[in-house]
């Protein structure tokens, strides 16, 4: 459920900056208030952990990988993996620095106009991607609940069972946001665009109106490309999003069996599920500050240090989250001067 974002050219270098400096006060006040040296005198990293930790890397680049080659599904390879690469990592990396509430997926189809796709395709491959996110987590959390007890999903030693309450507000709008994108791309979408244009001419939603009209034009759009696409591309597409967010997930699970022995992994991966759902409260860029906490205090239950907390918290984000910041650095200048270099020569030579 993202917003408009805002373009690319409007990035500072500054804004690396903010969550830069939210994460990491986050963690050294955790640290400070929590850390104990005794702790760490004995841990000596087993190859255990450290292969463990390196399986936590191996997964993240393989749902990248999977996010790559769902880009390529859906441009009709017309991507390279190249292109692929740059554009998953420009768009997580805007999604870094952008609040969490509001989101950067919407610059996915800059950057994939950018790289010689048409406007009206990349905002359809934006929207359907868009789509199946929804439906992963539409569909993957009743199917968790089934198998595991709400208590261990929000334990009452975290001080947060009063959450649940919350979640499943946010998991209802997600519902319907996921339903409102199926009917408008697979049912009738004429009809659903009539009906938001209708409600966003009300005052109070006006100055969203411009943005649904759009939106809705995408809708048109990818409903009218849908039909060439034959069952075995939408299963593709399905386990490809399958793959993707549960690799995404597994992270924090490969960091568990590294640090501290888990009774039931299905509740860590769970609770990963439920954290992202969370993460649409939050108003900093990529969570930072906020993730850090929420994920050190959702998990307290199972660790018996807060030392050891810690250290999964401050490895799980940096595998999750500072590792597209820094890729993102490294990416973003070249693209911009090869994206938009043709385009200041093409005015310089008119002047």
């Amino acid at each position: 459920m993202n917003t408009p974002a805002p373009s690319v050219k409007s990035f500072k270098s500054y804004r690396i900056l903010i969550p830069l400096v939210l994460g990491v006060g986050a963690v050294a006040w955790f640290f400070w208030d929590e850390f104990d040296p005794a702790v760490f005198s004995t841990f000596d990293f087993p190859p255990a952990s450290i292969a463990c930790i390196g399986l936590a890397f191996g997964l993240i680049l393989l749902r990248d990988g999977t996010m790559m080659w769902r880009f390529r599904l859906f441009a009709g390879k017309r991507l390279s993996w190249r292109q692929a690469f740059r554009v998953n990592v420009l768009s997580e990396f805007t999604s870094a620095l952008t609040p969490t509430a509001i989101g950067g997926s919407s610059l996915v189809v800059i950057f994939l106009a950018k790289e010689g796709i048409e406007t009206g395709r990349s905002a359809a491959i934006m929207l359907i991607n868009l789509l199946l996110d929804e439906l992963y987590f539409v569909l993957v959390c009743p199917v968790l609940f089934l198998f595991i007890p709400l208590q261990e999903i929000f334990p009452p030693s975290a001080g947060i069972a009063s959450l649940g309450y919350i979640f499943v507000g946010l998991y209802l709008l997600h519902l319907f946001w996921a339903m409102l994108l199926f009917a408008g791309i697979f049912i009738h979408p004429e009809m659903v665009r009539k009906t938001l244009l209708f409600l966003f001419r009300l005052p109070v939603l006006k100055r969203w109106y411009a943005g649904v009209d759009t939106m809705t034009h995408n809708l048109l759009q990818v409903s009218h490309d849908i039909g060439s696409h034959s069952f075995l591309f939408w299963m593709k597409a399905c386990l490809l999003t399958l793959f993707t967010w549960s690799m995404r997930f597994l992270v924090a699970n490969a960091l568990f069996l590294a640090f501290v022995p888990v009774g039931n992994h299905l509740t860590v991966f769970a609770r990963q599920v439920v954290l992202w759902i969370f993460a649409a409260l939050m108003p900093t860029p990529g969570g930072s500050g906020m993730s850090e906490l929420a994920f050190k205090e959702y998990y307290s239950d199972i660790f018996t240090s807060g030392s050891i907390v810690l250290l999964v918290t401050v490895v799980w984000r940096i595998i999750t989250y500072y590792l597209y910041l820094l890729l993102g650095v490294l990416v973003l200048p070249d693209w911009l001067n090869k994206t938009f270099a043709g385009r200041k020569k093409g005015v310089g030579e008119r002047l």
